[in-house]
């Protein structure tokens, strides 16, 4: 359905979004470009001369998790001087007062898990977090937000359990997402009455099934971003603009933008 205006689009979202039982946030990168996070991939993404590809790997890990483990320690630097902004916490409002709201997102940078501790409710991290480490022999996960002090392997974060090596508990290139997870997120898709998709390019799989999936299940496809996605021709509502003003009318009902 195409709207005359985009007042008329922003009603329709907001009356599906306030009226279903079982709603999934899907979000991605734009959300979080609006707090200042930084781009580590494509142009300007290089660090020391490394793409983030050629450092978020398995095999660079096992190569040199001296230099893995430091830019890891940059980036949580540079996320953490950042805050959830009014898109993060309005999803977090949503899903704190609604129990059949399930909150998705690609992201690793934790702005929504900020957002979402305030406001007491929970995110399914697709592709893990910044501020978690796992082990590298019994695959304990802690939250881990400390200074890295990557001058020796010594140095490096060390597993409280088993003594091994610890690893940044993100997903990485070639890796599989977390079955658990990714079942989670794939079962709240094909119950949802509606799909709100806030800043995802719609490209990454599997993570980008979540809004096909909720699609192809029968739910009201809503999509927030500045730029037209794969997911816009499918989509009920397109809303072209920034996050942190259009997604606290739609879900706080405040004012039309």
């Amino acid at each position: 359905m195409r709207h005359a205006t985009v007042e008329d689009a922003i009603d329709h979202a907001r009356r599906a979004l306030a009226a279903a039982e079982r709603v999934v946030v899907f979000t991605g990168a734009g959300v979080s470009a609006e707090s200042g996070v930084p781009t580590f991939r494509g142009a300007g993404g290089l660090w020391k001369t490394f793409r983030a590809e050629d450092l978020a790997t398995p095999e660079a890990f096992a190569r040199d998790p001296r230099l893995v483990w430091e830019w890891y320690g940059g980036r949580r630097a540079l996320v953490a001087a950042c805050a959830p902004n009014a898109a993060h916490r309005a999803i977090a409002r949503f899903a704190a007062t609604r129990p059949g709201v399930a909150v998705i997102t690609q992201n690793v940078d934790g702005l929504h898990q900020r957002a979402a501790h305030d406001a007491g409710a929970s995110v399914l991290a697709l592709h893990g977090t910044l501020f978690g480490a796992r082990c590298t022999r019994c695959g304990r996960r802690t939250p881990h937000d400390l200074p890295v002090d990557a001058t020796s392997l010594d140095t490096l974060p060390h597993c409280d359990a088993c003594g091994a090596l610890l690893r940044p508990d993100v997903v990485w290139f070639g890796e599989t997402l977390d079955p658990h997870v990714l079942d989670a997120a794939f079962d709240a898709a094909r119950s949802a009455e509606v799909c709100l998709v806030v800043g995802t390019s719609a490209l990454v799989q599997p993570a980008a099934s979540v809004a096909t999936l909720a699609a192809r299940a029968g739910a009201m496809l809503v999509e927030v971003n500045a730029e037209a996605t794969p997911l816009s021709d499918s989509a009920d509502v397109v809303l072209r603009g920034r996050a942190g003003e259009i997604v606290p009318v739609l879900l706080d009902k405040g004012d039309p933008v």
